[in-house]
């Protein structure tokens, strides 16, 4: 999961959080003002919803009681069970219609990218980087996100909201999960906005990116962002096990296989309910 990056602190100097954070939101208006002009209102709004979203989940996880695993598992639980739902329901159709075989090979590749990445990754560990690392990995997350909202409402502009709302619907969760464990090491919430922007800014640069009209390449672009996305939602699955994150965050320091099991629990619930949610909003959308 997110954690195994590690870290003490989300960065050097509270001063440059707070200056990241001011800087990440500057560049998200600046690049607001370009797709309004560009005639992508619809991916501006999906992008400002994921922004507020994720911000004030973020604001409330640096104000819950520390020592709550539940609340770290439910966080990342209604996650990834929202965005599996939403890479299965709305994603993986689309490479599909593009073209079966190729699409195919695209998520094939997006999450062979996405282990790759995330395992490589962790050789940033050994070096000396003013960013903390567990907040460099979600910005990448979003960025990801983002990135598979714009190529795609870039490409089909007839789209209606609720892909993209979908997309997004784990950034609140998200945002209070990570927040709430930034603030277990004196980290201040404004961190969060670093990742919040990320996910329209990128949005917003790719929906410019016009992909060609042959099928098979359509199908290998959009099931490689379907891959891509699969593998940060199963990176969001909680992990209840010893030595994990849960684990970690849990205030009893003696025997805690007991808590885990009931955390299993937790872990399952958050998961299937947050696909419900995804399901319930297409019913009334669609």
């Amino acid at each position: 999961m997110l954690s195994e990056t590690g870290s003490s602190s989300l960065l050097g100097d509270q001063r440059e959080v707070t200056l990241v954070g001011g800087v990440s939101t500057i560049v998200l208006i600046a690049t607001s003002g370009l797709a309004w002009g560009g005639g992508h209102q619809k991916l501006l709004g999906i992008a400002w919803i994921a922004f507020l979203g994720m911000a004030v989940a973020g604001w409330l996880g640096e104000r819950a009681p520390h020592g709550n695993a539940s609340a770290l598992v439910w966080g990342y639980g209604l996650a990834s069970g929202a965005m599996i739902t939403s890479a299965a329901v709305f994603l993986l159709p689309q490479a599909m219609n593009q073209h079966a075989t190729y699409g195919g090979f695209g998520v094939a590749l997006g999450l062979f990218a996405g282990f790759g990445a995330h395992t490589l990754g962790h050789r940033l560990a050994h070096i000396d980087i003013p960013l903390d690392r567990t907040l460099a990995e979600l910005t990448v997350h979003a960025l990801a996100a983002g990135a598979i909202i714009g190529i795609i409402y870039g490409n089909m502009p007839r789209l209606g909201p609720l892909l993209g709302l979908a997309i997004v619907s784990h950034k609140g969760p998200a945002g209070y999960a990570a927040v709430h464990r930034y603030s277990q090491q004196d980290g201040d919430w404004w961190a969060i906005l670093l990742p919040a922007a990320g996910v329209g800014v990128a949005a917003m640069v790719t929906s410019f990116l016009a992909l060609p009209t042959s099928a098979s390449i359509r199908g290998v672009v959009f099931g490689f962002a379907t891959g891509v996305f699969l593998h940060v939602a199963m990176d969001f699955l909680p992990e209840c096990e010893l030595g994990s994150e849960v684990h970690e965050s849990l205030a009893y320091k003696g025997d805690a296989h007991a808590i885990l099991d009931r955390m299993r629990i937790h872990a399952v619930a958050s998961t299937a309910i947050g696909g419900l949610v995804v399901f319930f909003a297409w019913l009334i959308v669609a």
